[in-house]
């Protein structure tokens, strides 16, 4: 393996390693995140991440380290590629790995089996206060989004659920971003007559993002990955105007591109009006801490 490959695994944040593997804090003090310890049984959170430095501490134990030696008490060995294995699993990468006539690379694994799913209400709590950070309000949420409950590896956990046309939920909390399968897109159907126009958003916080802003025209559809761009076809095929709200960089340009050679002229770029943030949800924060400070 590569040291630039190394590195990349080195950068991966410790507690999107643990969210990966069933793990969530019970608190957080500052720039440290507080967990029951996840390798092995106990009441009170004795297992410290520091967000800052990317180290963990156990202080049952009296061990910490940083992401290789957290991987080393997950899988009991001191073999280092071992940990780098298993490290690359948990999150998703793509690892070659060395044969005697040339490299191939792990199957990319699947989300974690989640366990007894059920969807409610999204009732005032932490997962509000999340998204009222991200300049949604509780009122547009609890519309549109539900608490999703959860189980994985046996333990429960709870997020902001957004469901799609086939029957999952794109889920989101502080510290986790993931998806109860099947994935698809979603869509939003406006109340009244059937509409001629749809307005086109990579993840559900831009659509939520695009309501808080007023820019409610005719239905919605959100793609909940750039790759569902096919997927999201059939459902685009009856609107005289697609309206793309999507992100400023390479994929989200590429995105429109496929659109624009599938749809031509129906389809139109609304980015402009973010220029400058990477796309619709960055935008609404800065006008919301905009109109904070201005009420000053």
């Amino acid at each position: 393996m590569e040291r630039t490959e190394i590195d990349i695994i080195k950068q991966m944040p410790i507690a999107d390693f643990l969210a990966r593997l069933g793990h969530e804090p019970v608190r957080r003090s500052g720039n440290e995140l507080w967990y029951i310890a996840p390798y092995r049984g106990e009441r009170t959170p004795s297992f410290r991440v520091n967000v800052t430095k990317q180290l963990w501490y156990d202080f049952g134990l009296g061990k910490g380290g940083d992401i290789f030696t957290l991987a080393r008490e997950f899988i009991g060995s001191n073999d280092f590629m071992e940990q780098v294995k298993f490290i690359a699993e948990t999150a998703n990468m793509l690892m070659p790995v060395p044969e005697v006539s040339k490299p191939t690379f792990l199957p990319k694994p699947s989300e974690p089996a989640f366990e007894g799913v059920e969807a409610v209400p999204l009732l005032r709590s932490p997962l509000t206060d999340y998204l009222a950070e991200r300049g949604i309000s509780y009122d547009i949420a609890s519309r549109y989004c539900c608490r999703l409950n959860y189980g994985v590896r046996g333990k429960r956990y709870f997020a902001v659920g957004f469901p799609n046309v086939t029957g999952g939920y794109e889920i989101r909390s502080r510290f986790f971003k993931g998806c109860v399968p099947p994935k698809d897109v979603s869509l939003v159907k406006a109340e009244g007559s059937p509409a001629d126009v749809c307005s086109v958003f990579e993840g559900f916080m831009d659509f939520l993002s695009a309501v808080t802003l007023g820019l409610e025209t005719g239905d919605y559809l959100v793609l909940n990955s750039v790759s569902n761009v096919e997927k999201a076809m059939k459902h685009l095929d009856g609107y005289g105007r697609i309206d793309c709200y999507l992100d400023h960089d390479a994929a989200g340009r590429c995105t429109l591109k496929t659109l624009k050679e599938h749809y031509g002229e129906r389809v139109c770029d609304r980015s402009a009006l973010y220029d400058g943030c990477k796309d619709l949800n960055e935008y609404l924060q800065l006008t919301t801490k905009k109109e904070m400070n201005n009420n000053l």
